[in-house]
């Protein structure tokens, strides 16, 4: 059933949180991932401003939105990509759900008072950065202004319109390098031209079909990030 206002949308990742996700993928590749450096992100969600998605639906609410940033070109590792806050665990966070909240503090100015975390994530492998990364699914119960704090880091802190987000015309798939041959991992198109891909991709579309939102879309259509 599709949520029709904020609570019934927390309610879904609620349910999300506890049953968990199972990410497509090779599973040894998570058993090889033991040296990996850890790492958590914070997928948050929540009624983040007052400017709608600008195309309604009837899937999620028009005002949901998920909060992203725009890694700085200058980085080592997906430079310029589309990403969820967060980073490395360090020795002094207590888990990844304190990693995520901090990193997103230090990248965003959040203010971790009004997030609700909802539950951990099933860590999903990162082998280009050699990372393994504990996705952290979060609900914003009370905004607080964010900006992009370090610019060495982040150069954009935006709101993505969950709407958006399910619109089949917005989505498509990125066939990119992986080994020995070639992937088609999620992709989709937002204003402005921006395209999320990659890792942050993949986990949006694992919780968009796991809460129940997402519609049917051409999964032959290629996106070019």
């Amino acid at each position: 059933m599709s949520p029709t206002d904020a609570a019934g949308a927390r309610a879904d990742l609620l349910r999300v949180a506890r049953d968990g996700i199972s990410w497509p993928g090779d599973p040894a590749l998570l058993a090889r991932s033991s040296g990996a450096r850890r790492s958590a992100v914070l997928v948050l969600f929540g009624v983040l401003d007052d400017a709608p998605a600008r195309v309604g639906t009837q899937h999620v609410p028009a005002d949901l939105d998920v909060l992203l940033h725009r890694r700085a070109a200058t980085l080592s590792h997906h430079p310029g990509q589309v990403a969820f806050p967060g980073g490395g665990i360090d020795p002094e966070d207590d888990g990844p759900v304190a990693a995520a909240l901090r990193e997103a503090v230090e990248e965003t100015g959040l203010d971790p008072s009004g997030v609700e975390v909802l539950g951990t994530l099933a860590d999903v492998p990162l082998p280009v950065s050699d990372n393994l990364v504990t996705p952290v699914l979060a609900w914003w119960a009370r905004p607080s202004r964010v900006v992009a704090v370090d610019h060495r880091e982040a150069v954009d802190v935006f709101r993505a319109p969950v709407a958006d987000l399910v619109d089949p015309a917005r989505r498509g798939v990125v066939v990119h390098p992986a080994g020995r041959g070639r992937v088609r991992t999620p992709a989709f198109e937002l204003d402005g031209g921006v395209v999320v891909w990659g890792f942050t991709a993949l986990v949006l579309a694992g919780v968009l079909d796991a809460a129940g939102w997402s519609v049917p879309w051409d999964r032959s259509r290629t996106v070019v990030p």
